[in-house]
């Protein structure tokens, strides 16, 4: 078995409430499950949305970007998800990584602390350059958007 590289990231733990570091639940899990530092059980109401902090910062190295995505289980079971999904974390930001939560369902949500909120998945990115021309190459789609292939 092949396993993959692995990249070293810093993390820091910020504010006063310590929840476990997020972690890979399965081998080949492609995200780690961040979890909610709150002190209280923290209620979200149907339709509401709340920032929740997870109580840590990272150092992301240069290249790399972190990815916030839901968590399937809590928008299954309950229909809560990541509203800004997926949330960019900068490899030059060293602020608290927060999860912006929305509850989609008709029930209000009760979240405590150290409860699995969101994933992070860390990703490869490029920069890109772009550049201006006075037409672009043909393809069969063409202009064709939202709905255009048919499924």
């Amino acid at each position: 078995m092949t396993l993959r590289p692995v990249v070293r990231i810093a993390c820091k733990r910020v504010g006063s409430i310590e929840v476990p570091l997020p972690d890979y639940q399965s081998t080949n899990a492609a995200g780690m499950d961040l979890c909610a530092a709150i002190d209280d059980e923290l209620v979200i109401k149907p339709l509401e949305r709340k920032l929740i902090p997870t109580g840590l910062s990272v150092a992301i190295p240069q290249g790399y970007e972190g990815q916030v995505r839901p968590r399937s289980g809590l928008a299954w079971r309950h229909g809560v998800t990541v509203l800004n999904s997926p949330g960019t974390i900068d490899a030059d930001y060293r602020g608290e990584i927060k999860v912006l939560l929305v509850n989609l369902s008709d029930a209000a949500f009760r979240l405590t602390r150290s409860e699995r909120i969101a994933q992070l998945v860390i990703c490869q990115v490029e920069r890109a350059e772009l550049f201006v021309v006075n037409e672009l190459d043909d393809t069969a789609r063409g202009a064709g958007g939202y709905g255009s292939t048919g499924r």
